[in-house]
């Protein structure tokens, strides 16, 4: 722990030599005329567009002669046929007045302001132009005059969000996963907690991985963190989000949308200490009706590990054994994503988007292995793995979007759909030696081979409605279908040193494929009184799930009936800065196909994995409380308490049986089965605050523990599992462009997690090294603590025009500590593992930002999707 305390020295004694950035900043964005404001004059009984209404904006000024401010006039003009007006070119400095008039109607009046600067000095060109498009919505028009009043709107962007329903984390300008992957960009991420392998639980579950608000086939590792504008946890989703994923949330990673006015865009380069190299770039153009951007990266990969591992099986013959284990895996990954928009009317939105992701790795794992019995060495093996992997992604989306006059009223319909397809191979040999040598073979080698390939597919067709009714009434409508397509085929062979080939083993061989389809429709109304808001939904969702195992003679026909899920959110605001928010839903987690498949997965043959195809869903009844504070400039506490029980949860167990290639041989099974109940409840603390001016610390921190009650195949399940873990993110900034940010986590005795199965990785199955298995609730055991420390710096140079060079210095585990080691015991075996990977990688990233904004050469049309937050919007 002397460590721990070394870190906490060095980030009070940065504190002491941070120091404000002094003089304000020469010339700069508050100089350009980029203003844009747009929308529609209408008659006030009829909502008809009143064609030729006269439009007159002024603005004040200061008079060289007298030294008063004087009126101006700074754009004239009338409306469209349909009544659309749009003016650019506007000063973002003051306030504006638009006055507006049309023969037999009275004059109506409007104000507007730009909002000045972003919030925490942020001057990069991307969040200043966020703030310069005003849609003034409809302007009616009525017989009696009046004043239309005053609108004035502000745009802040702050680190840490909190919404109705979710939680905002802005990691656009996050410096340590520069460069990298979407994996690193969680462990920057309060309440979400990442292992060595970069599985990812939010409240000790995986949660489901959304894109834009849509399922997606991309798992972490293959998403660009550099493209990643923010990420959104959805702990307790309420009816308008898929009900599936039982206990655990969803994770939302909304990507980069840029519709500047003009064209802008960036190029980016970085280097590691292994040699490995990532680049890339975007372009946005947006002229007339269009809008078109593309976005390309290349990264290479070298991760290493070592592990090992004992274990002391309990079997009559007391057998065990010691494994030590070095790997490497290597290669490397494209993407490349691009599409348009198609701006109909300052109203109406089409998108089209397409993406591309292509990589193959080349992993290669050296194991020596110490067989015993009793205490005596029995054999010493060496066993070689060469494995090769290539995954394709391909991904389009077609979106249609239409604002109503009124502000959050609208109307989207988009249909997603998703393609994977992967291939690998491998190779895996196996020499058995004599007790004590290297040279004398006890057994003829074991030569093993492995093909393998699978496609996948995803279709997501969806329409949602929003109407805010009145100022204290809003619904939601709803519908959404999902047609998931999986096909996998797997052959295993043996080398027989007789005939002198390789012959597949068709018992551990396998070619299977299912289709699963959803289909549901929800419903929300909410609405407010006093200092209340209450939110209440109710979704309806249906699946068929049907799948079929080639030459096993074994298809699978499951249904699941409508099932009703509701959910509710209640919220009181105490004042100002402060309100407490209780929530409810219900979820379903429906068995996936691995865990229905009953067919035998030889990847571990001391382990042997199958499905039960008997398995039934199981249900989540979720509650939370929250309360939430901006107690001060800069600053938010959060904390929550959350209790969530579960009928007929899907677990891991084991049993021991002949072995499919050895029958006079036993080997342990690993199979699913029902549990009759859990129940989980935790605590979370989130806590953002200046430390000193110029250095913002984000501390969150996890309390959380689950029960098991059931009885699986006669063995009665009585479990509780206690475990809680912190993490910090500092941010400071320093003189003449410079900043460091500097993260840490701690994770306490955790115990093994209760759920098994493949996943995590954002759909990517994780697991273990040869004899590392998965976890199963039969298995008493606990992950040993753990910590580690990320820390980046950047320099930010300004360069003439607005553009922007910066250089990124970065080292992941740079103290060397994060180690992954667990113990766990069953009545089969005691086992103990430890794994280390890719510690003190030290990255080197540059990135150039350039851009003209002319808005003589460019007509700015509608920016409103981008300013709603994109969560229902195209990538």
């Amino acid at each position: 722990m002397r460590k721990v305390f070394s870190i906490l020295a060095l980030l009070f004694s940065l504190a002491t030599i941070a120091q404000p950035p002094g003089g304000r900043p020469q010339g700069g964005f508050t100089s350009l005329n980029a203003g844009h404001i747009y929308g529609k004059v209408v008659d006030a009984k009829t909502n008809k567009g009143l064609d030729g209404a006269s439009l007159l904006l002024v603005g004040n000024r200061m008079d060289s002669t007298t030294r008063k401010m004087v009126q101006y006039t700074v754009r004239a003009g009338v409306t469209q046929t349909n009544g659309d007006f749009d003016f650019d070119q506007l000063p973002i400095r003051g306030n504006l007045t638009l006055k507006v008039s049309a023969i037999g109607y009275k004059d109506g009046v409007q104000t507007i302001s730009f909002g000045g600067r972003p919030q925490g000095g942020d001057n990069s060109i991307e969040s200043m132009m966020n703030m310069i498009d005003r849609d003034l919505g409809n302007i009616k028009l009525e017989e009696d005059p009046s004043n239309l009043g005053t609108v004035t709107v502000t745009t802040q962007r702050q680190m840490f969000e909190m919404g109705i329903d979710r939680k905002v984390f802005n990691v656009d300008r996050n410096l340590v996963s520069q460069g990298q992957t979407a994996t690193e960009v969680m462990k920057q991420i309060p309440s979400l907690s990442v292992d060595i392998d970069g599985n990812v639980t939010m409240r000790n579950a995986a949660p489901q991985i959304f894109i834009d608000g849509r399922p997606t086939t991309l798992t972490l590792d293959q998403i660009p963190a550099d493209i990643i504008d923010r990420i959104e946890l959805i702990t307790n989703p309420s009816a308008r989000f898929d009900a599936s994923g039982g206990n655990a949330g969803i994770l939302n990673i909304v990507l980069k949308k840029n519709k500047r006015t003009g064209y802008n865009g960036g190029l980016r380069f970085g280097l590691d200490s292994r040699g490995k190299v990532n680049t890339g770039g975007d372009i946005n153009l947006r002229q007339g009706k269009i809008n078109f951007f593309l976005n390309a990266m290349y990264n290479q990969r070298l991760s290493k590990s070592s592990s090992w591992t004992e274990r002391q099986n309990l079997d009559v013959k007391q057998s065990s054994f010691y494994q030590t284990t070095k790997g490497e895996n290597e290669g490397a990954m494209g993407f490349v994503r691009g599409g348009f928009d198609f701006l109909i009317d300052n109203r109406n939105t089409i998108t089209l988007t397409g993406n591309f992701n292509r990589g193959e790795f080349i992993n290669t794992d050296r194991q020596l292995i110490d067989s015993m019995v009793a205490g005596a060495l029995l054999s010493n093996s060496i066993r070689t793995t060469n494995t090769t992997g290539l995954f394709r992604n391909m991904g389009t989306q077609l979106s249609y979007k239409h604002n109503f006059a009124k502000a959050g009223h609208e109307w989207t319909a988009d249909a997603t759909y998703n393609k994977a397809k992967n291939d690998n191979s491998g190779d895996f040999v196996t020499r058995t030696y004599e007790p004590g040598t290297f040279w004398a073979f006890k057994y003829p080698s074991l030569l093993q081979q492995t093909t393998g390939a699978g496609n996948t597919s995803n279709l997501v067709i969806q329409t949602d409605y929003d109407n805010p009714v009145s100022e204290n009434k809003k619904i939601e409508f709803g519908a959404r279908v999902q047609i998931r397509d999986f096909e996998n085929a797997n052959t295993q062979a043996f080398f027989d040193h007789g005939t002198n080939t390789y012959v597949v083993i068709p018992t551990i061989s396998s070619n299977y494929s299912y289709t699963d389809k959803v289909y549901a429709g929800y419903g929300t109304y909410g609405f407010k009184k006093d200092k209340w808001s209450f939110q209440l939904g109710l979704r309806a969702e249906s699946s068929d799930y049907r799948g079929v195992v080639a030459g096993k003679d074994s298809t699978f026909n499951v249904e699941f009936p409508i099932s009703l899920f509701p959910s509710a959110f209640v919220t009181k605001k105490i004042n100002d800065k402060a309100d407490i928010q209780l929530n409810y839903s219900r979820r379903i987690n429906r068995p996936n196909f691995f865990q229905l498949m009953p067919f035998i997965d030889f990847s571990d043959p001391q382990n042997l994995n199958v499905g039960n195809a008997g398995l039934k869903p199981e249900f989540t009844n979720s509650f939370e409380v929250s309360y939430n504070n901006n107690y001060k400039r800069s600053a938010n506490f959060l904390a929550s308490a959350y209790v969530k029980y579960n009928t007929d949860l899907i677990t891991r167990y084991q049993y021991l049986a002949p072995s499919p290639i050895e029958p006079a041989d036993s080997v342990i099974f690993n199979t699913y089965a029902n549990a009759n109940e859990s129940f989980t409840y935790g605590i979370e603390l989130t806590n953002r605050m200046p430390i000193v001016k110029n250095w913002d610390m984000t501390i969150n921190f996890n309390l959380f523990n689950s029960q098991i009650k059931g009885n699986i195949q006669g063995t009665e399940i009585n479990q509780q599992r206690t475990s809680w873990f912190v993490k910090m993110n500092n941010a400071i900034k320093l003189p003449k462009g410079f900043a460091i940010q500097l993260s840490g986590d701690y994770y306490a005795k955790t115990v093994l997690p209760q759920e098994g199965g493949r996943g995590g990785r954002g759909g990517q199955g994780g697991g273990g090294g040869m004899f590392g298995g998965g976890t199963q609730v039969t298995a008493q055991g606990y992950i040993r603590p753990r910590y580690s420390f990320d820390i980046a710096i950047r320099k930010e140079w300004q360069i003439k025009g607005g553009n922007t060079l910066t250089a990124n210095l970065s080292m992941n585990d740079f103290m060397r500590t994060q180690k992954f080691g667990t113990h766990s015991e069953s009545v089969f075996f005691i086992q103990d593992t430890e794994r280390r990977r890719d510690p003190q990688v030290l990255r080197l990233n540059l990135q150039w930002r350039f851009g003209k904004f002319d808005a003589n050469l460019f007509k700015r049309k509608n920016n409103r999707q981008e300013e709603d937050g994109g969560v229902m919007g195209g990538m």
